[in-house]
């Protein structure tokens, strides 16, 4: 099931969000991944600038390769025109990144 999450504010690309939304597709990879670290992945987000992978229907999809606690993780995440919120749809360890 989709989760919510109001969080404390992050900047990107010079959006203000405050909502994170957590795409069920997640929990595949629920052996190595929570919520909790996913909001500390999105927190490191915060002030940056990204470009988009892709664009479709309203919707920027991002893929960011993020370094925590000395493991490199993929973030496959979007952001809708016009709207608030992050959309985390999927995070795993990536081991081919050293």
């Amino acid at each position: 099931m989709r989760r919510e999450y109001s969080i404390a504010p992050i900047t990107i690309n010079g959006k203000v969000i405050k909502k994170l939304i957590i795409d069920p597709h997640v929990d595949k990879h629920a052996d190595h991944i929570n919520d909790d670290l996913i909001k500390k992945m999105v927190r490191q987000l915060d002030g940056g600038i990204f470009h988009s992978e892709k664009e479709f229907d309203g919707f920027s999809y991002f893929a960011t390769i993020l370094k925590m606690e000395g493991l490199y993780y993929k973030l496959v995440w979007l952001l809708e025109k016009g709207c608030l919120y992050i959309g985390v749809i999927t995070t795993y360890r990536d081991r081919r990144v050293k």
